[in-house]
């Protein structure tokens, strides 16, 4: 997740990121990146996570968050 209210969406996404706030140009609530970053780190390692999966949490929906999204980083360990 990179960038920031009004941020250039699009050389973010150019840049490598898999998610990028503000696509919509518009000041975004500052939870918004941290709400992206849970599901991301709480999905298990082999589930995509989508920006599907994430607007729907958001405060700005699809205008404040978007990407093409990343495998979830969550990882269970064997006892």
């Amino acid at each position: 997740m990179h960038g920031a209210c009004q941020s250039f969406f699009e050389a973010l996404m150019e840049a490598g990121s898999d998610f990028a706030s503000s696509p919509g140009r518009i000041l975004i609530d500052f939870i918004d990146p941290i709400i992206v970053a849970e599901k991301v780190a709480t999905t298990d390692i082999n589930i995509f996570v989508s920006s599907y999966d994430v607007i729907g949490d958001i405060k700005e929906g699809s205008k404040g968050v978007w990407g093409i999204g990343s495998n979830g980083k969550k990882r269970r360990m064997c006892t």
